[in-house]
């Protein structure tokens, strides 16, 4: 499973791709379930920045922080949720037992996201829920 950014998909919340010439490389001749969480959701494209707001993925899905835009403050929480609830059901359908995602993202962050505009320690809800499920998250910045 890889965040299709990655793959360079524009589906990033500015329209834009990630497309990383070292992942595509690392990837070659494997088998490859993209996944975008936001969108998945349909949240749209472009759309307006999110922030973990009071905590990580971990606390979102335990009801202590809250995923937030950046400017207006609008709850997007439920949103990501059901985004990582998809990526979910998608590695149980095809059995996916690692998933390479973007780092610094609130869904997929798998060492740090952004809380409150500060980029900090931590994962994002779709990684949370991925790793709760059993499931190796790693960081396109560790290839």
């Amino acid at each position: 499973m890889v965040s299709a950014c990655l793959l360079g998909e524009a589906c990033r919340y500015d329209g834009r791709s990630q497309r990383s010439e070292r992942v595509l490389a690392a990837l070659e001749g494997k088998s490859v379930v993209p996944i975008c969480p936001e969108a998945g959701a349909g949240m749209g494209i472009p759309r307006p920045p999110v922030d973990l707001s009071g905590g990580t993925g971990v606390d979102v899905w335990a009801g202590r922080a809250r995923a937030l835009t950046r400017e207006t403050r609008e709850d997007r929480t439920d949103a990501f949720r059901e985004g990582a609830r998809l990526a979910l059901d998608a590695a149980r359908r095809f059995e996916v037992p690692v998933a390479l995602l973007k780092e610094k993202s609130p869904s997929c962050g798998s060492q740090r996201v952004y809380d409150t505009g500060v980029l900090r320690p931590g994962e994002g809800i779709t990684t949370a829920l991925l790793r709760a499920d059993g499931r190796t998250v790693v960081s396109d910045e560790d290839l």
